[in-house]
């Protein structure tokens, strides 16, 4: 059965969108069919990150009812399948995110996984595309104000009875000065999915237009996004046999 997991997070700029698109890559890895959509209608970024910022058909179209689901989506040359938002300022005004939820169906069709990117914090876009979720994964950094917003979107998945997964910790960096993993499981009192690593190569996939887990898959972030994936999944990931070579290493082919 299809899953429609919705990534969301408590602030914006803690690596949500990053881990939409990686996520969703690492599980195409395992093999399964992904589909990435772009539900932040206000500031979309999917399509940015994977070089389609402005596409024919886009998800505002879907919602305004001028095409149909199956028009909307593109496929991505690392395999996942991407479902863009408009960059376009004008269509705010217009645009109705609660209806999202109705392509819902029509969405699972497509795709063994369905990620939904929604927007930050707890506005009524963030709430709208929470609606729709089977699940729900937190993305947040290892540092209190990051933490307390995740607290605070956990409590409102409770509140909208949607089961979160567990929680993304990104850009971690393992110093004394960021939160523990123990500390912040107890906090927030759901499993902690993974922690992604403070990795050049992520920043390097932004710049390339691409996911890290594509296009650098022997890196470290792209290793952890694949373990999580295998959570998620239950279909079996060895990081330790995916690690580069001492060779690959030296000349940075990572």
């Amino acid at each position: 059965m299809s899953r429609v997991i919705v990534i969301t997070s408590g602030k914006g700029g803690v690596g949500k969108t990053t881990t939409a698109i990686n996520l969703g890559v690492a599980i195409n890895y395992l093999g399964e069919d992904v589909l990435v959509i772009d539900g932040n209608l206000s500031t979309p970024n999917i399509g940015i990150h994977l070089n389609s910022p402005e596409v024919p058909v886009n998800l505002n179209h879907l919602l305004n009812k001028k095409s149909n689901v199956f028009e909307t989506v593109y496929e991505h040359e690392s395999g996942i399948k991407i479902i863009p938002a408009s960059l376009s300022i004008k269509e705010l005004n217009k645009l109705k995110p609660e209806r999202v939820k109705d392509f819902k169906e029509d969405f699972k069709k497509i795709c063994d996984y369905v990620l939904v990117d929604s927007a930050a914090g707890l506005g009524e876009e963030a709430r709208s595309i929470i609606e729709m979720a089977d699940e729900l994964i937190i993305v947040t950094n290892p540092e209190m104000p990051a933490i307390t917003d995740a607290l605070k979107t956990i409590k409102l998945a409770e509140k909208s009875k949607k089961p979160v997964i567990g929680v993304i910790m990104t850009r971690v960096r393992k110093n004394k000065i960021e939160m523990r993993p123990e500390i912040v499981k107890e906090m927030l009192e759901v499993p902690i999915l993974g922690m992604i690593p403070e990795d050049i190569n992520i920043q390097k996939s932004i710049s390339m237009k691409d996911a890290v887990a594509h296009i650098m898959p022997k890196s470290k972030s792209a290793r952890a996004y694949k373990e999580i994936a295998s959570k998620i999944t239950g279909i079996e990931y060895d990081s330790k046999k995916d690690k580069p070579t001492i060779w690959a290493r030296i000349f940075n082919r990572n």
